[in-house]
């Protein structure tokens, strides 16, 4: 398969120059090892999926880098830790930049002993799956934000996709960007070696069937406020276990928990965080949506819309090398909004789907798979005025619709490929 061009390729050669060592963090094939072989075709490069590799390095550590001395690039760093003080050491006795890159898809392990041995050392950024940018080559880098100097920047080289539905059912791995990858055939393998392997592994989960219908339960949760106690019936697990083993998904990329906006002018909002799946085509292949035409028309168009939204959001951010969770939120709660039903004024819970936040302005963005949109839509948005030191910016509805456009004052109708 022709390489496929990543957004964040600059970034990547910017940290390898300004750091001793260069962590790559996501899930498993995303293309973290691709990227790195292919920027750095000229350096020594290791897999510690290689078990000989992995018990070399675990049972003497001194002499695996006497074999394979820097500049080196290890894959799946996490799987020997103690790689990470030898590290450090060879780190501390050099002046020389990129010594070493390190990819690893458990970043749960990997965080603590980084931050343990290589804090001021190391360059930490995350690769998710393809972008929509990526998908079509298109080279827009800058991180979404609603407002009008974003829309007339990304309008020039934005291209609406044949079908949506066919790359959100598709999913993001690049494997899959090859035609001639079936779809069932490679998510069925990806959650018997990958999620249950990796993460049976680091936590002994004695009870595989039991972990795939959490899986699946927390699959057909996306979009949705995050309700452990329901999750864990269905799973027919007790809380404890649920709570950790969405832990381990969240930590591994495989889900993302989008956490509420906190203010204390908001009394009343819910505090759960909201739960999406990073990849969509994994969503749809654990709630058996087996083709986009079922999916774009079935029950779980709209979450799943609002899933590949959030995910290329913060793409957008990653890409950019900043982390998205300084930066989005959403709302959710009882301070009241009023709507017009039928000639009758109703009052409703106010809803935000995400709140991006930057220097002290507030872009709510509301996300609906319908090509037309009303104004009704962003009534919500007028809760975020109640927030004192903080100040409305433009909002958004990002949907189906053919062109960007005012849809009221101070907020504008984008379609989803803008992002």
């Amino acid at each position: 398969m022709t390489y496929i061009t990543r957004s964040m390729e600059a970034l990547v050669q910017t940290l390898s120059r300004s750091y001793k060592a260069l962590l790559i963090t996501g899930p498993r094939q995303v293309g973290k090892s691709t990227l790195l072989k292919q920027l750095f075709p000229e350096r020594r490069y290791i897999t510690l999926d290689d078990p000989f590799l992995e018990e070399q390095a675990k049972n003497d550590a001194a002499m695996f880098f006497t074999l394979n001395p820097p500049p080196l690039t290890i894959d799946e760093v996490q799987r020997a830790p103690i790689l990470f003080r030898h590290i450090k050491m060879a780190c501390d006795e050099s002046a020389d930049k990129g010594l070493f890159l390190l990819t690893g898809s458990q970043h749960f392990l990997l965080m603590k002993d980084v931050s343990e041995s290589l804090a001021g050392r190391i360059g930490i950024i995350e690769l998710s799956g393809l972008s929509l940018r990526e998908i079509q080559s298109d080279p827009f880098s800058q991180r979404f934000i609603p407002t009008m100097d974003y829309i007339l920047a990304r309008q020039k080289t934005v291209r609406a996709p044949a079908n949506i539905w066919d790359i959100i059912h598709r999913g993001s791995y690049p494997e899959l960007q090859k035609p001639e990858t079936d779809w069932a055939t490679f998510y069925g393998n990806y959650v018997k070696t990958y999620i249950e392997r990796d993460i049976r592994e680091l936590t002994a989960v004695q009870n595989l069937d039991a972990f795939r219908r959490f899986v699946i339960a927390a699959a057909a949760r996306t979009g949705q406020v995050l309700n452990y106690s329901n999750l864990a019936e269905e799973a027919g697990v007790d809380m404890t276990t649920a709570k950790r083993w969405l832990s381990l998904l969240e930590s591994s990329g495989i889900i993302y928990l989008l956490e509420p906006y906190a203010a204390s002018a908001l009394k009343r909002a819910i505090k759960a965080p909201k739960l999406y799946f990073r990849d969509t085509g994994l969503a749809c292949y654990l709630t058996r949506w087996l083709s986009s035409d079922a999916l774009a028309y079935g029950a779980m168009s709209g979450p799943m819309f609002e899933t590949f939204a959030i995910s290329e959001i913060l793409k957008s951010f990653a890409n950019a090398g900043l982390d998205y969770r300084n930066f989005v939120s959403y709302y959710r709660g009882r301070d009241k909004k009023k709507i017009s039903v039928d000639g009758e004024l109703l009052e409703m819970d106010a809803e935000i789907d995400l709140i991006i936040e930057e220097n002290g302005v507030l872009h709510p963005v509301e996300i609906k798979k319908n090509a037309n949109v009303s104004p009704a839509d962003t009534s919500a948005f007028l809760v975020l005025d109640k927030i004192a030191g903080k100040t409305r910016g433009m909002g958004a509805v990002l949907c189906s619709c053919p062109q960007p456009g005012a849809l009221r004052e101070n907020v504008l109708q984008i379609p989803l490929w803008y992002i």
